[in-house]
């Protein structure tokens, strides 16, 4: 579909914030979808002088609702708005029609009203319909954002519009969607927004937040390690801590003994460390197991929660249809019976959960009578075998939030349906509150960031384990040839946005260039399938000093051979012409004398006639070449596809059938001798070539490993599976 034209009025009044958004939002999700204009007018030009419109199919839309659901039609992916989903489509039709009559009126009287309705509708929900932001929110959200009784009101007497209107519309403000719709007449630079579509920001208030006392938590569970995702949480922990001179807690959620070890636990301590981040307080949830366990046993006095002997399967069912458990009005007693032997881990008490009473019935899947324990005979990697029962994380971590004093839980917007379940057990325990604040998940495309997934690569085999260059965790990138200092800034690029993107790699790998490229010493070498021994006339056989780096002499210099013998790459041998003039880089011009090739096209031999004096640019073909004498040596160079053949993994889709059937691709090759000085980890540019870590030095009969690093051009990020 091509991109379609939105025309807005920059001087409109009131501004159209809502249409802008929306256009920004499905933006967000693929890229230049929408092209906006901003005409710096009051109103456009037709019978209506609308503030904004769109030309389609030979009709305009002129109305704000009428642009809104054109566009959220037209692009499905955004989730905007769901006409195959009649019930939603209707709520969300219903509050477009409600922004469009009810809040788009300069009587106060009539305004006020609608605030209270809005704030009363708005008590138990985070957005105005369903789980996540519609193009209701964004519309209802400008409409009150252009008008100028609602403007005041907030500037003067905030508090009079009532905290859940308050707290939603300031939440609407935090989307990057929103963010552009307020700045929009003021980059008006189409193609730098197109730059930044994948830039958040942090310049975001949290809520309640006085500074000296906020207090942030980064929780990774100890059974894998720490990917990519996971360094984007930490650091915007530790950005919101220090920004409000608090403090960082790193707590390991250690709730689960069959999947969790201790070497988990020190490789993301270590990663922590790499990426800058300061784990000096560092706690455990297996530190409050007990006091935990005393909660539990509240509420099961306080009938708050039951146990049940429900197997797995009839509790889904049961869960998913809104049935109550034939459990869960069974008396107090026989509930801390059951628990007493859920707590020995007896024959009886291994059929049996504990489950939180809230609401079977709810509308939210969540509160569906959660587990909040669970027995595991495991031993425990800290706490050995002195429990048998274990609290699940979403009971644990809002109580050790509160004991521990976190005064904001920063997590991903996929946990967005739990944080109503997550304010319940605090509620229901009697314990101080903690704020939560959402931001997007980083997602990749062609990318999986599940830990269950990447381990089943790992138990596969189809990987070389946690640290493989294929995967995304930190140390998979970073031995792929990855800076921390590149990943550090396009973490911080993305900011604490709501927007849920689905980022391409490039960006991330371009920015990695231009850290490596200035300190990159540069050297030769050529592929060994078909490589071509060239014969040169009256070439001096002598050794040379000369810049590792033509553009950084504080790298030093490198020893360069020179003879009548040279390798060149099949591919530059085969394109030569007799009679041409070439010229071999770092050396100078020469001339081709004679080409000998076989029945394939293959060049076999080569006759070059050195000629020093020639003009290298005048010359089209500019070749690197390697010495062929004992100073070179074997090198073995690898490169890799993404593991997954399709872009975005969706629900249902079965991984072991999107598995890349090769992704690892290794080429013999002669290098020269200046890489035997190379160290493990240090990253060069083999010219012509690209950019390679040394990832394995020579050892024995095997020669060095050099893995290619991707430089962000679309050539070497595209899915070669796919090609």
């Amino acid at each position: 579909m091509s991109p379609i034209q939105l025309v807005v009025a920059a001087k409109a009044s009131p501004f159209n914030y809502g249409v802008l958004a929306v256009a920004d939002y499905i933006n967000s999700v693929k890229k230049d979808s929408v092209v906006v204009e901003l005409r710096d007018v009051k109103n456009l030009e037709g019978d209506s002088k609308p503030s904004a419109s769109i030309s389609y199919n030979g009709e305009t839309y002129a109305t704000t609702n009428a642009i809104v659901r054109l566009l959220t039609r037209l692009h499905p992916e955004a989730a905007l708005y769901d006409p195959k989903d009649p019930l939603t489509s209707t709520l969300i039709d219903q509050w477009l029609d409600f922004a469009e009559t009810e809040l788009s009126t300069s009587d106060f009287k009539a305004l006020d009203i609608s605030y209270k309705k809005l704030n009363k509708y708005l008590t138990i929900r985070s957005y105005l319909v369903g789980y996540q932001a519609t193009a209701a929110d964004f519309v209802v959200w400008g409409t009150l954002r252009a008008s100028p009784v609602f403007a005041r009101i907030v500037k003067t007497k905030k508090e009079t519009l009532g905290a859940y209107l308050v707290r939603w519309y300031e939440h609407i403000l935090s989307f990057g969607a929103a963010e552009y719709a307020l700045t929009a007449v003021q980059k008006q630079d189409k193609a730098t927004k197109s730059k930044t579509a994948d830039q958040g920001k942090f310049e975001i208030g949290l809520t309640e937040a006085e500074m000296g006392k906020v207090c942030t938590r980064f929780p990774p569970e100890p059974s894998g390690y720490l990917h990519i995702g996971h360094a984007k949480a930490a650091l915007l922990n530790q950005y919101f801590a220090e920004t409000y001179k608090g403090k960082l807690i790193i707590r390991f959620d250690d709730t689960n003994p069959s999947k969790e070890k201790t070497e988990f636990e020190e490789s993301i301590k270590e990663d922590l460390a790499l990426i800058g981040v300061d784990s000096s307080i560092v706690s455990h949830t297996s530190d409050y197991f007990d006091q935990m366990y005393e909660l539990a046993l509240k509420m099961i006095k306080e009938g708050k929660a039951y146990c049940d002997d429900t197997d797995q399967a009839t509790m889904r069912e049961q869960r998913t249809a809104r049935v109550p458990s034939k459990c869960r009005d069974q008396s107090i007693e026989e509930n801390l019976r059951r628990f007493e032997e859920m707590s020995k881990g007896s024959e009886e008490g291994l059929k049996n959960c504990l489950r939180a009473k809230i609401d079977y019935a709810s509308p939210n899947g969540t509160m569906r009578d959660p587990v909040i324990y669970r027995c595991n005979l495991t031993p425990h990697h800290y706490t050995g075998d002195k429990w048998k029962v274990y609290p699940t994380y979403d009971f644990a971590c809002p109580i050790v939030d509160s004991i521990e004093g976190v005064t904001h839980a920063l997590r991903t917007n996929e946990y967005r349906d739990r944080n109503v379940q997550f304010d319940w057990m605090i509620n229901a325990l009697g314990l101080r509150p903690v704020k939560i604040w959402d931001f997007s998940r980083i997602n990749f495309v062609y990318t999986l960031l599940s830990k269950r997934k990447l381990t089943w690569f790992v138990e596969e085999g189809l990987v070389s384990g946690w640290d493989d260059p294929r995967f995304p965790t930190v140390r998979g990138i970073r031995r792929r040839g990855m800076t921390i200092e590149a990943l550090k800034q396009y973490i911080l690029m993305q900011g604490a946005s709501q927007n849920t993107l689905m980022l391409e790699w490039d960006k991330l790998w371009a920015l990695n260039k231009k850290v490596i490229d200035p300190v990159a010493p540069r050297h030769t070498a050529v592929l060994k399938e078909g490589v071509v021994v060239c014969q040169i006339q009256d070439a001096p056989v002598e050794v040379k000093d000369v810049l590792v780096h033509k553009k950084n002499p504080s790298l030093g210099n490198k020893k360069t051979h020179y003879g009548p013998k040279i390798y060149l790459d099949q591919e530059d041998a085969k394109s030569l012409e007799e009679g041409e003039e070439i010229t071999l880089m770092d050396w100078g011009n020469v001339f081709v004398r004679k080409v000998v090739k076989n029945e394939k096209g293959e060049a076999t031999s080569v006759s070059l006639e050195l000629h020093l004096e020639g003009d290298f640019k005048k010359t089209k073909k500019k070749f690197t070449w390697l010495a062929a004498d004992e100073d070179a040596v074997d090198v073995l160079l690898l490169d890799y596809d993404y593991l997954i053949t399709k872009k975005k993994v969706e629900e249902g889709d079965e991984v072991k059938d999107l598995v890349t059937p090769v992704s690892e691709f290794k080429n013999a090759a002669i290098a020269d001798g200046n890489t035997k000085q190379l160290k493990k980890g240090d990253i060069i540019q083999f010219e012509r070539k690209g950019y390679y870590i040394l990832d394995a030095p020579a050892s024995g009969s095997e020669p060095a490993h050099f893995i290619r690093i991707p430089d962000g051009k679309a050539a070497s990020m595209a899915s070669k599976a796919n090609n």
